[in-house]
């Protein structure tokens, strides 16, 4: 036994240290380029070209080269299967920023099932899943889904807000085990604000916003950039607990892909394939490790 728990010591040690060694640098992808400069692209759908280019003008900043991704209706249901970009590195604690457009797809099919994601992500068989993530469901672009996954296969564990930044409603700020368990709500310094102020005429599809948080090991704070003062806006300061703050190395990515089963809290029928390419773009993606 104690034999066992040597061995699967040493490989995990073995596994930390590579892990380590292949941490990325602080850098900013500007999308300026067809190349990328810190990132692979990787889609597990479809694999038509047009779903992706870097370097692009902006259709709504014409000065701007972005990064355009473009579902493809073709594509079936689940995370993963539209554009997707990866760092070519780990990313760990540290500041992860982005500023992105979201598609608005309301007055050609309000009903569309697509979701933005801007994201860590690294499943790790020997400590699980590292996630922290924004989502936007494209039928209502005035909410924002923020929060994180950690644990196993089959017993992953959530912590989450839900947020509609127009209104200054807080739906919800909860814990649940499994995807489809039972919500607990936060409290405490779990649950800071507690309140939160509108933005007037907040729309993250109507131009680009500044998003990011600050991955501590014992804390997590998400964050926007109000565009009328330039000040930064808390969304969530999750502390007093390490419960739901992942503990190991990531993958910094953001995707674009439809869902058939997650509507967006104002409309329930709002799963519906999308039928034309849908457009998301990004002026670029920053990250500051806290050491290096």
């Amino acid at each position: 036994m104690k034999q066992t728990l040597f061995i699967i010591s040493f490989f995990a040690s073995l596994t930390i240290k590579a892990q380590k060694e292949n941490l990325a640098h602080a850098f900013t992808e500007n999308f300026s380029d067809a190349v990328l400069q810190n990132f692979r692209y990787g889609s597990a759908g479809n694999k038509a070209a047009f779903k992706w280019q870097s370097g692009i003008t902006s259709k709504t900043e014409p000065g701007s080269k972005v990064l355009l991704f473009k579902i493809d209706p073709a594509d079936s249901a689940g995370a993963g299967r539209g554009p997707e970009i990866i760092s070519e590195h780990f990313t760990y604690y540290g500041t992860y920023s982005a500023r992105l457009k979201v598609p608005d797809v309301r007055a050609v099919q309000p009903n569309t099932g697509a979701v933005v994601g801007y994201f860590t992500y690294y499943m790790d068989s020997v400590y699980g899943l590292s996630e922290i993530d924004f989502e936007w469901l494209v039928a209502d672009p005035s909410i924002i889904y923020i929060g994180t996954w950690t644990g196993y296969n089959g017993k992953l564990k959530r912590i989450g807000r839900t947020i509609n930044l127009a209104k200054g409603i807080i739906y919800n700020t909860i814990y649940k085990e499994g995807y489809n368990g039972t919500p607990g709500s936060l409290t405490g310094a779990q649950n800071k604000p507690e309140t939160i102020n509108a933005i007037n005429n907040y729309d993250a599809s109507s131009l680009f916003y500044t998003y990011g948080f600050n991955w501590h090991a014992d804390r997590i704070t998400w964050w926007m950039i109000d565009p009328a003062t330039g000040k930064k806006i808390v969304l969530w300061d999750y502390q007093g607990s390490q419960r739901g703050i992942p503990q190991h190395q990531t993958y910094y990515r953001i995707n674009f892909w439809h869902t058939n089963n997650w509507a967006v809290e104002t409309n329930p029928n709002a799963i519906e394939k999308p039928l034309q390419p849908y457009e998301l773009e990004v002026d670029w993606m920053k990250y500051e490790p806290f050491n290096k």
